[in-house]
């Protein structure tokens, strides 16, 4: 570590003592500032060390948004330990599998069922100490540890190449960086990647972060108005739960404060996006492309994309490239394999533990996502390899068709997925998640000047339950898997 350095523990004792009566993270209607928070987690590491948790341990935290979330964190990287976020909703089997591949000591969760680590609550862990005063500083070596089933549903954690360290002095800049001071929205679930990350550098960072226990479309505009945040994140299924709220509701709140809206997580309609540009300015809407890994990442103003519409950006971190089945790079134009790569000399920025990256010679390695570059060296996502569909020899992506279905009013969420058919191969089923009444058929004629024949569904399933999570996440291989075994029982 070098003098520019510090621990994410010292940070947070630096920030008690420069503004400890400011707020450091707010849920609902409970607000701890930065001297509470360094207080209570000081006493919450305790905690967890008379439980056996030590440094270089990952520590599995399944909690729902909330400012316990926030202090569990904090408590483990005050240990030199990792937090190793997981969803508060995972099945016991499931959340098994992780805590084996983690080593995970104890679980800090509210879980209801049983696995073979102890599972904690935050309170729980509290009351075996009542020693606030400062522990002696720990570095640890892995900053973060998330999870990732990928389309096949298998776990993995994906370990963080960097320690737990942040700058020493907290830059005073503005612009799309987190800075000093700002008011942070993440109304997107912490046990993912990003909303994590941007908790993880906004408590760094001296802000007020503000979290919400679970996305609501015109609640996250009231909390906009109401702590005048100046700095948001949402995901593109937030943004379109947002956008087809009553034109009368939308006008309701002052979204004046926002001067940086961040997306990502998963591909935006280009008509979403430019609403949204249009309706946050003077704001900047803001998009990064890149994986949990963080081997490369592509950055985009709203004011670029209105040039370079449908653009995730140009590369600003690492190196990418789009190759064909081959392994060859392609020509600019040319749709292919998206293959990334840190900057030559730069240290490894990940770890996979329970699984192997796909990968081509010289350190180039795959997600699975499917694009090309245009001449201007602008990168566009067509889809996941794994999710495209061969409909009759033609290439279908489902992310297309998704996002021609979103801009029907009615449609609240929805996966797009091949099914086996044996004149064209693939059958293309949309499963909709709809408000209000709407049926296949009007659903076909919103498509008919949109899509070309063949992209159109062929078939609809309506549910009652969102088909994708509030960070936007789908499954489509385990939602075409699970129809296919329903077909093969009833046939």
């Amino acid at each position: 570590m070098t003098d520019e350095m510090m621990s994410f523990g010292a940070k947070l004792a630096q920030n008690a003592a420069t503004q400890g009566q400011r707020p450091a993270v707010s849920c609902g209607g409970e607000t701890l500032t930065y001297a509470e928070l360094h207080r209570r987690t000081n006493r919450l590491a305790r905690g967890l060390a008379a439980r056996g948790v030590k440094a270089g341990d990952l520590v599995t935290v399944g909690l729902q948004n909330g400012v316990g979330f926030v202090e569990a964190c904090h408590a483990i990287w005050k240990l030199g330990a990792t937090p190793q976020p997981v969803s508060f909703r995972l099945p016991r089997g499931e959340l098994q599998a992780i805590i084996e591949l983690a080593g995970s000591p104890l679980v800090i969760a509210d879980f209801e069922h049983e696995v073979d680590r102890p599972v904690m609550g935050v309170s729980e862990i509290a009351a075996l100490s009542d020693d606030e005063s400062d522990l002696p500083d720990a570095i640890p070596p892995i900053s973060k540890a998330p999870t990732s089933g990928g389309s096949t549903g298998r776990p993995k954690l994906i370990l963080a190449g960097q320690p737990g360290v942040t700058p020493r002095e907290t830059p005073e800049v503005g612009g799309f960086r987190i800075c000093a001071g700002e008011t942070m929205l993440i109304p997107a679930p912490l046990y993912h990647n990003a909303p994590f990350g941007m908790m993880m550098t906004g408590t760094a960072m001296g802000c007020h972060v503000v979290l919400t226990p679970r996305f609501d479309p015109e609640g996250t505009l009231a909390e906009i108005e109401r702590r005048r945040a100046s700095w948001v994140y949402l995901v593109p299924t937030m943004m379109n739960r947002i956008w087809h709220l009553p034109g009368d509701v939308k006008s309701r709140y002052d979204l004046s404060s926002v001067q940086t809206l961040w997306h990502m997580a998963a591909p935006c309609p280009a008509w979403l996006k430019e609403a949204f540009i249009h309706w946050i300015a003077p704001g900047e809407v803001m998009e990064l492309y890149a994986g949990t890994e963080a081997q490369a990442v592509t950055i985009i103003t709203g004011t670029e994309w209105l040039a370079h519409r449908g653009s995730v950006g140009q590369v600003a971190i690492g190196e990418m490239k789009v190759c064909g089945d081959d392994g060859q790079e392609l020509p600019a134009g040319e749709v292919g394999e998206i293959y990334m790569r840190r900057t030559p000399g730069a240290p490894e920025t990940y770890r996979y533990v329970g699984a192997k990256a796909r990968t081509l010679p010289d350190g180039w390695e795959s997600l699975g996502d499917i694009g090309w570059f245009d001449a201007g060296g602008y990168l566009y996502l067509a889809d996941r390899r794994t999710d495209m569909i061969l409909v009759g020899g033609s290439n279908v992506y489902p992310a297309e068709i998704e996002s021609a279905l979103q801009e029907h009013p009615a449609v609240e969420s929805c996966a797009v997925i091949g099914l086996p058919d044996e004149d064209m191969g693939s059958r293309i089923h949309a499963i909709i998640n709809a408000k209000g009444e709407v049926s296949a058929e009007a659903l076909q004629a919103h498509l008919a000047d949109r899509l070309v024949t063949y992209k159109r569904p062929r078939s609809y399933e309506f549910v009652d339950e969102p088909v994708r999570d509030d960070a936007g996440k789908v499954r489509r291989t385990a939602l075409r898997d699970a129809r296919i075994a329903q077909t093969a029982q009833t046939a």
